[in-house]
């Protein structure tokens, strides 16, 4: 049986995701742009409580002894596992919020100069929300030791200069930009998730 990177059973994790009915096929508008057969709708694991919190101690357990003092998620999954990752680690937890083209911290939360802090998010795919909160602990001096997601559908191709951790990561799942998805092609009708437009015209 195949391990995740950290110790857990691989098909344990999988299993997870589809009895909650977070994987998803079909003909999605992904986050990036581009066009997938495939789906990780994190909120339906996010909605079970219980669920995050092993997923989380999962993360908990490989930073634990790295002298974290904060952890950083984007808006708005990452808000989520932020809090549940500190809460289990007793460090405290902060999230990022879109501010033009990148993420900045506010509502009075902030890193402190020297601060050790672990980015978490939900899905990772083009790895854009992870760096713009790598950035934005940068921007108050603050020290990125590494970052963790429930799901890598990257493909292994993401390197943020630090270690990353994933729960589960996916087999080789293809994406395409809309001017060459087969799916358009073939007139399945694509869905943009979370958005009230579903399905939507192939535009």
């Amino acid at each position: 049986m195949s391990l995740s990177p950290g110790g857990k059973p691989i098909e344990d994790t999988e299993k997870l995701f589809r009895d909650s009915g977070a994987y998803l096929e079909g003909h999605f508008l992904l986050t990036s742009g581009r066009h997938s057969p495939v789906y990780w709708e994190k909120f339906r694991i996010l909605e079970h409580p219980e669920i995050t919190q092993r997923l989380c101690s999962r993360i908990a357990a490989h930073f634990r002894g790295k002298a974290l003092e904060l952890v950083a998620g984007p808006t708005t999954g990452g808000i989520i596992l932020a809090h549940e990752v500190a809460r289990q680690l007793g460090v405290g937890a902060i999230f990022a919020e879109k501010e033009g083209e990148g993420r900045t911290f506010r509502r009075g939360l902030q890193v402190n100069p020297g601060q050790r802090v672990l980015v978490v998010d939900d899905v990772l795919t083009t790895g854009k929300s992870v760096k713009e909160v790598i950035e934005a602990v940068k921007k108050e001096d603050g020290e990125v030791i590494g970052v963790a997601v429930l799901v890598d559908r990257s493909e292994g191709n993401m390197d943020f200069g630090v270690p990353l951790f994933a729960c589960f990561r996916t087999p080789e799942t293809p994406t395409y930009s809309a001017a060459e998805c087969p799916l358009c092609a073939s007139g399945i009708p694509l869905v943009k998730p979370g958005s009230s437009r579903q399905p939507m015209a192939s535009d």
